[in-house]
């Protein structure tokens, strides 16, 4: 069945660096969209960032845009946030995501999702 795994969240100050990792299984992961989502407390879930399947498109919420990059190892079926100058409103459960899509602009449409790894950024 399709797994998607995701960790590297944790505690850091404002201003701080997190790196997330999200390993894909039973999906042929070179051939999908992955996105990352969040859910922060109290609000309904947000798109974030989405990579094409070759890495050589990427998509952003304005919110993050210049802080955060998405990338991907298709070698490793894995996906990648690096998440720098984190604010305290980055707060969130954050969620991987893969569509069978070559639509990377669109955050509608996927497919599978992981469990969630939680961000939490103190001011």
């Amino acid at each position: 069945q399709v797994q998607l795994v995701e960790s590297g969240g944790g505690l850091v100050q404002a201003g701080g660096s997190l790196r997330l990792s999200c390993a894909a299984s039973g999906i042929t992961f070179s051939s999908y969209t992955m996105a990352w989502f969040r859910r922060a407390p109290g609000k309904e879930r947000e798109f974030v960032a989405a990579v094409s399947w070759s890495g050589g498109s990427t998509s952003y919420v304005d919110s993050v845009k210049g802080r955060f990059t998405i990338y991907r190892d298709n070698a490793k079926n894995t996906v990648f946030m690096q998440m720098n100058s984190l604010r305290p409103e980055d707060t969130a459960v954050y969620y991987c995501a893969a569509k069978f899509s070559t639509t990377v602009a669109t955050p509608r449409g996927y497919e599978y999702w992981g469990q969630g790894t939680q961000g939490t950024v103190s001011s």
